[in-house]
């Protein structure tokens, strides 16, 4: 059930907003995520009123992918969003991101060149895009795989890469270190990668892993982890990636 204090602050009205536009396009798009009316209407009153002065806010996203929003938390199980404006301005740099990325590429033995390649064709490094099948954030995490890798708030930078880079790894142990393959499946899902035993022949798909692995060459150029070589080397084939980015992406 959702709790409404009368008074809210002005700066949490973009946020809010953000929040509608998630629960409505999830539940249009995603039917397992179970959503009652008290919270729609909760939240859409939030996104629509502008009250003023200071509130909390508390989710909890139960194990179907129902999604309770309270600002009178009365279970342990809720746990408080962060609301502080400066995590939600439209796009972080490179720079800002850094640490974060860094981080996560060594827990899950990733080169971070790569996460920024999926963030840069996913997101554009922005943590407030959502697509319109109602993937979220730097990674676009759907609902479903975000409760997977134990996400709590997908629009959190360092949540949502931690996310993205754990769901990267365990493609990659699936399709044993096949970058290309691992790349389709987080873009067209595992099972149409397990239903072909190779790229899907999904236009979206293989311009997609063609993309992100474009941009992981152009990282790792400016890295100063490969040489530059002529654009063609680097093309992936059908099922497979260059025996370079492929070393360097499972290691």
């Amino acid at each position: 059930m959702l709790f409404l204090d009368t008074q809210w602050q002005t700066d949490i009205v973009a946020t809010m907003h953000n929040t509608f536009s998630l629960i409505m396009t999830s539940l249009r798009r995603h039917a397992a995520i179970g959503l009652t009316a008290a919270v729609i209407a909760g939240v859409g009153s939030l996104a629509f009123s502008v009250p003023t002065t200071k509130a909390e806010i508390y989710q909890f996203i139960g194990r179907d992918g129902s999604i309770s929003l309270t600002n009178v938390p009365s279970d342990s199980r809720y746990q408080k969003i962060e609301i502080e404006s400066s995590q939600f301005h439209a796009t972080l740099s490179e720079q800002e991101l850094e640490p974060v990325i860094r981080r996560h590429s060594s827990q899950q033995q990733l080169h971070p060149a790569l996460i920024r390649a999926v963030i840069k064709a996913e997101s554009d490094f922005d943590p407030r895009a959502v697509s319109r099948a109602g993937a979220i954030g730097l990674m676009q995490l759907m609902p479903q795989t975000a409760l997977r890798m134990d996400v709590r708030d997908m629009y959190d930078p360092d949540d949502n890469v931690g996310g993205g880079a754990k769901y990267l790894r365990q493609l990659l142990n699936r399709f044993h270190g096949n970058l290309p393959l691992a790349l389709a499946a987080y873009n067209a899902g595992e099972n149409a990668v397990e239903r072909y035993q190779a790229l899907p022949p999904f236009n979206e798909t293989r311009q997609y892993v063609r993309k992100v692995l474009r941009y992981y060459r152009t990282f790792l150029v400016r890295d100063g982890v490969i040489m530059e070589r002529p654009v063609s080397r680097y093309a992936p084939a059908e099922t497979t990636a260059t025996p370079e980015i492929s070393e360097i992406s499972s290691r």
